[in-house]
């Protein structure tokens, strides 16, 4: 035998080919003694066990995804503690409700073809709204408060180490003076300040958004309906839309819920009401894209990109637990108050753009939300019973008697018109 070669096989160590001992094609895996039964049942078990694994990778990978959404909102949302720029803190007679100041902010910064950015660097909160959220969180309310409320601004931090001095003007000033350094949260502040000064409603937290992210969140979802009765041309806000139906892009929606001038009495108090229906067109339309996860992806990517809110407020997952019990909440539940008011010149008449709160409905509806009561449960009680509401005291001064302009002394303010309200399912084209 020389090296390297291989030792011959002998005959009687081969199996004969076609013999008794062959092995077919359909058992060449089987073991001896084993049957074709146990093979397929271990065939079963590998792909079971390859199953698993792929699902377990694409769950693992989803579970990956999620967080990294999560983390990227999060980062999104500007958190600030304000605690101690909001004064003291007033006593809550009923635990567990919220109230939540939401502030619409008008600063133009980063926005194009709407105002002057240079000029709106500074903003003034354009929409002011308290949502209260029951304890039993059966039912809530959103208290709309027209932006040109006269009302008296106590001392704020204006964002720069200085404060203001106190003053009687405007409510949206608040929100201005605060944000004299572009900062929204110290803005926000201050107008929870006034209020809670004006009002002696306690406010728990604070959201503000600006311009640029409602117009991303718009068209995140493809637009939103609204329908108009009448012609609408505005060319403050480069709207032009005829009567009728239209899915209105991010940019045409600012445009329509900040139009004014150009529809009815060019009323701020009308302009609420368009805007209080178009939010409901909104999550209306949100709710529709639920299922779609990329446009719901870039819906809350829009909004938290804009959002700034208080550290009390828990950044995402705080906005995403006030939207949770909004959402179970039956739109009938979900109500909608305009806060009712009458010109401020019946009392000065050289000012004929500034409104005050109408008694005693205001004061009605702030003792509703100290009380964690409907507003609707107690319209007119006090007014009917001839009992002052609750009130802080420290609001700007509304003579019983006024002489009304051109009314030769008749006594004013002019009577008092009714509280608007509506609900969630009366949205824009309802």
């Amino acid at each position: 035998m020389g090296e390297g070669r291989t030792p011959a096989t002998h005959p009687a160590d081969q199996e004969p080919a076609g013999g008794m001992g062959a092995v077919t094609s359909g058992e060449a895996a089987l073991a001896p003694g084993q049957d074709p039964g146990e093979r397929r049942k271990r065939h079963r078990r590998r792909v079971l066990a390859w199953t698993c694994g792929v699902l377990a990778l694409v769950l693992l990978a989803a579970a990956v995804g999620v967080y990294l959404a999560y983390r990227h909102l999060n980062r999104n949302v500007h958190t600030r503690n304000i605690s101690r720029m909001t004064g003291p803190r007033l006593a809550d007679p009923v635990p567990g409700d919220q109230n939540i100041l939401v502030v619409g902010s008008d600063s133009r910064a980063g926005t194009r073809g709407y105002g002057n950015p240079q000029y709106y660097a500074t903003a003034q909160s354009d929409t002011l709204m308290i949502v209260h959220l029951a304890a039993s969180r059966k039912w809530a309310e959103v208290i709309s408060i027209s932006r040109d409320s006269w009302v008296s601004i106590p001392a704020c931090n204006m964002g720069n180490g200085q404060m203001s001095s106190p003053q009687d003007f405007k409510v949206n000033e608040s929100f201005a003076l605060g944000s004299l350094r572009g900062d929204q949260a110290t803005g926000a502040a201050c107008t929870i300040k006034t209020l809670q000064q004006d009002t002696g409603v306690p406010v728990n937290h604070f959201v503000a958004i600006n311009f640029t992210g409602f117009k991303d969140m718009v068209n995140a979802l493809g637009g939103v309906q609204v329908c108009t009765s009448q012609t609408i041309n505005d060319p403050q806000a480069h709207l032009y839309l005829p009567a009728g139906y239209h899915t209105l892009n991010g940019q045409q929606a600012l445009g329509y819920v900040r139009t004014r001038y150009s529809l009815g009495t060019g009323s701020d108090l009308e302009r609420i009401g368009r805007q209080q229906a178009f939010m409901s067109s909104l999550a209306n339309r949100a709710e529709s894209e639920l299922y779609n996860p990329l446009a719901i992806y870039r819906f809350l990517d829009a909004a938290t990109r804009s959002v700034t809110a208080d550290s009390g407020f828990g950044g995402l997952q705080g906005l995403y637990a006030l939207a949770t019990e909004l959402r179970r909440l039956p739109t009938s539940k979900l109500t909608f108050i305009t806060m009712p008011t009458y010109p401020r010149s019946l009392i000065d008449p050289a000012d004929t753009a500034n409104v005050m709160w109408q008694q005693p409905q205001a004061n009605e509806i702030f003792t509703s939300l100290r009380d964690d009561v409907p507003f609707s449960s107690m319209e007119g009680r006090h007014a009917s019973r001839g009992s002052p509401a609750r009130g802080t005291g420290h609001g700007p001064a509304q003579p019983a008697s006024t002489p009304v302009p051109g009314g030769g002394g008749t006594p004013g303010p002019a009577p008092s018109p009714s509280v608007t309200t509506r609900t969630a399912n009366q949205n824009i084209c309802t």
